[in-house]
Formats: structure tokens, sequence, C-alpha cells
């Protein structure tokens, strides 16, 4: 079996090559990410009260994600653009840090999941960004897909 068909974004040389989704059906499609920014009891003290120094670093996390999301075929190299329908982050302040949800949808040929993933890492680079002044052992972790519905394989959802 050559390494084209094994793998969908190599061609049958093994070079990388965008998927032609030309002949797949447009169908409604989301997908929700989620990731975690550790982070000091004194960060989480000062984010609750909005004293961090460099202001509102939720605000600012929340727009980084939804630009970032926008931007996901300039930073993934084989990520089609798509018409991105809407985008969702939320960041919850929690005692060991930030949790970040995105969601995504669209409604298109193909899913949403990089988007939602990109948007949850560069809303993470963005909290981070404003808090490693006060905190510069922040640390970001479990960057996930969460749920995708849609398209030729429907719904999936991670266990635990």
């Amino acid at each position: 079996m050559s390494m084209g068909s094994e793998f969908t974004h190599l061609d049958s040389s093994g070079a990388a090559r965008m998927v032609d989704v030309s002949a797949k059906n447009v169908s409604a499609r989301t997908a929700t990410a989620a990731g975690f920014v550790r982070l000091s009891a004194r960060t989480v003290e000062l984010l609750r009260a909005g004293d961090v120094p460099k202001g509102d670093a939720i605000a600012v996390a929340r727009i980084a994600g939804i630009m970032a999301a926008k931007r996901t075929p300039d930073l993934v190299p084989l990520c089609h653009p798509i018409a991105l329908h809407g985008v969702e982050v939320a960041l919850e302040i929690e005692d060991g840090g930030v949790a970040i949800t995105a969601q995504t949808r669209t409604a298109d040929r193909t899913g949403v999941e990089m988007e939602a993933l990109t948007s949850v890492t560069a809303a993470a680079l963005a909290l981070v960004d404003m808090v490693k002044a006060v905190d510069p052992a922040a640390v970001i972790t479990d960057v996930r897909v969460l749920e995708k519905t849609g398209g030729k394989t429907g719904t999936w959802h991670r266990d635990a």
C-alpha cells in the first residue's frame, strides 16, 4: 500500500498535500476544545480581583481566541480555509488557574476542530502573556478536542 492511500495529507510519493474536499457535502459542523492554564494562587487572586498589572487578562485572552480561530489556516499549513460562522470562547477562573473552552461552528465541507484547538491555544498564550510578569511559571496544559459534530463521521465525544 502506498503512503498516499494510508495518510490523507500525503501524496503517493510521501509529499505533504492539502486534501481535496470539493466533492464533500456541505454540512453544519461544530467542534469544542478545551485547555487549562495552571497559575499560582497569587495570580488567580489577581485575576479574580481584576488587578493584573497589564489589564483585563480574561478579556484579552477571549478576543485572542476568537481572532486566532479565524486565522487557523494561516497557522496550520494543511488546514483548509473555511467559512467560520461562530466562535465562542469561555474562560473560567478556578483555584488552580484558568479553564478555557472554545466552540467553533461552520456550514462547510470540512470540520472545525483545528479552529477550536487554535482558539484555545491562542487564548492560553494571550493569558500567559498578560500574567507572565507576575507568574513566569504559568503552564499551558491539556489542550484537546472535547466534541465534534457533523460531516461524514457524525458526532464524536471524548470519554472522560
